[in-house]
């Protein structure tokens, strides 16, 4: 049964190509099993490379047709499993990608120049593609889910390391208990009025995107006309939802409040559980009112801090306005491992500004407020704490066990990945056309075939 399922499927390879050359037409890249790559989805994936600012490479090609051969194993693999992901899904991670683009190109028009075609006939395009990506994703995921790695595994992975053990560099922990200035319902007001304008004027007529594009300061959506594509009732903030979820598509919502500002929002199409919306966000400002009440504030915790009235961490809990890290005991947690919520910090990977504040610091020392600019561009004070200091050095179990461990999980994960794919390849029909018989990424996927012959 199985050589008859790889005779027909190479006949449909072949009938393929030779109808393509004959017609002029798209041309069979690969094929998978029973999946085809054309070369013009190459080709579209080449053009979103360059269009990243990416220099011209033909070699790249190669790079995408192997990503493209791994995902359509996983597709594969997921239809046999019945692993799939819901159309809201890939709706949304389109019009993510969709707004990408339009920032770097500095809106729609300049987009649509580039790419020479409109948006939606780009999304259509790119539609299929991002779905095959989602479920390859996904599958993987199930294919890596029950991996872990025990202490004697973790112990045996660090003696594979041998001469290549790494050293690192300084490492701090940091706490930190955020203010952000709080308005009063008069200094709100102006902000509030300001939407409740806009809100007049689409309901006097006026075009939603347009103002959205106009005056909304969310930085995510305002290229895109406010148009947040679908999401679920997890996605946002509960206030957000409860209007998004009330609504019947066409319908817009009143001003309401969010802890990121104030919105109105409007219903573009309900599906299921998702809703496809946009909204325009005003986003209230710090006044100097404000902001000296927040400096009285920080240095009454301060002080009480230094007199012992209250630890660290518990002045993080009670007031620290950041939800990241009041409830860990204001613990700033390393970016690059948040999976593993790693504590430790290496001082190159610090906010710069943090790190003037904690350069001169002893450990165990507290800072006194400090106003400072978060990355949302609003402004606030923030003390900060210096718990420990780890000066450079050699890698070891006591010290950084769990960095060895998310090591040696990475590489149990890999090596479980690649038995995987080793063993589908022999088993899948693969074959790559002529055009690419000089990649050398792609010499794995053709290998035992050609062993075999």
């Amino acid at each position: 049964m199985k050589k008859v399922f790889l005779v027909v499927t190479a006949l449909i390879s072949l009938f393929l190509n030779s109808y393509a050359q004959k017609n002029n037409i798209d041309k069979v890249a690969a094929v998978v099993g029973n999946n085809i790559i054309l070369l013009s989805d190459l080709n579209q994936q080449y053009t979103q490379y360059l269009y990243q600012g990416r220099p011209a490479d033909p070699n790249i090609k190669c790079m995408l047709l192997q990503q493209t051969l791994t995902q359509k194993l996983l597709k594969q693999q997921a239809e046999i499993d019945s692993v799939m992901v819901d159309d809201a899904q890939v709706d949304d991670e389109v019009n993510r990608r969709m707004r990408y683009s339009m920032q770097r190109a500095g809106g729609q028009e300049r987009l649509e120049q580039f790419l020479n075609k409109s948006i939606l006939q780009y999304k259509d395009e790119m539609r299929p593609s991002i779905k095959d990506e989602l479920i390859a994703q996904k599958m993987q995921s199930k294919i890596t889910a029950d991996i872990n790695v025990t202490p004697l595994e973790v112990e045996k992975y660090f003696k594979t390391l041998g001469d290549s053990i790494p050293e690192f560099g300084t490492e701090v922990e940091i706490g930190e208990v955020i203010l952000n200035p709080q308005l009063t319902k008069a200094e709100k007001e102006k902000f509030h009025d300001k939407i409740e304008a806009l809100r007049l004027r689409i309901k006097g007529g006026e075009d939603f995107g347009a103002l959205a594009k106009a005056y909304s300061e969310d930085p995510g959506s305002v290229s895109d006309g406010g148009d947040l594509g679908f999401f679920d009732r997890s996605q946002m903030a509960k206030e957000f939802t409860a209007w998004a979820f009330k609504l019947k598509a066409g319908e817009m919502s009143p001003v309401f409040e969010t802890e990121f500002g104030y919105h109105i929002l409007q219903v573009i199409e309900r599906r299921g559980e998702s809703v496809h919306a946009r909204h325009i966000l005003i986003m209230p400002k710090s006044t100097q009112s404000s902001l000296d009440r927040t400096k009285l504030h920080a240095d009454s915790i301060y002080n009480n801090i230094m007199a012992k009235k209250i630890s660290f961490a518990a002045a993080a809990n009670l007031y620290s306005d950041n939800k990241e890290t009041k409830y860990n005991g204001g613990m700033m947690l390393n970016a690059e491992n948040v999976q593993a919520r790693s504590t430790f910090i290496p001082v190159e990977k610090l906010d710069p500004a943090v790190f003037l504040v904690i350069d001169t610091m002893k450990t165990g020392g507290i800072s006194k407020p400090t106003l400072f600019t978060a990355a949302d561009g609003k402004q606030g004070y923030r003390i900060l704490y210096l718990k420990s200091k780890i000066p450079p050095h050699k890698a070891n179990l006591a010290q950084d066990y769990p960095k060895i461990k998310a090591a040696a999980q990475d590489d149990k994960t890999n090596r479980t990945l690649s038995e995987w794919f080793e063993k589908r390849r022999e088993s899948t029909f693969i074959k790559i056309d002529d055009e690419f018989q000089d990649c050398d990424q792609l010499k794995i996927w053709t290998k035992k075939k050609a062993e075999t012959k």
